[in-house]
């Protein structure tokens, strides 16, 4: 049954894919590349917060979790214009 949802669930994303203009993939790509980027920064400092302890500890976690989010937030934005610019192409 797994197998089916999964087969299911990525032929409708190859499907939606292929709706997505040029100019939409671009933003969305771009939104993306730089929310992997926080990501990244965020995994660097959860590594060197394990290496720390006490108060720098916290504060180095409290940094991966705050670049976590800005990633979450670019990526929701990463949506948004690509559909505003869906939008626009429709009009």
């Amino acid at each position: 049954m797994k197998t089916i949802v999964t087969v299911l669930g990525l032929a409708s994303m190859v499907a939606l894919a292929a709706c997505d203009s040029k100019q939409e993939n671009k933003v969305e790509n771009a939104y993306e590349n730089q929310a992997d980027a926080l990501d990244n920064q965020a995994a660097n400092m959860e590594s060197m917060a394990d290496n720390l302890s006490g108060t720098a500890e916290n504060a180095a976690e409290n940094a991966a979790d705050a670049l976590e989010n800005k990633a979450a937030a670019t990526r929701e934005a990463g949506d948004a214009a690509a559909d505003a610019v869906e939008k626009s192409e429709k009009k």
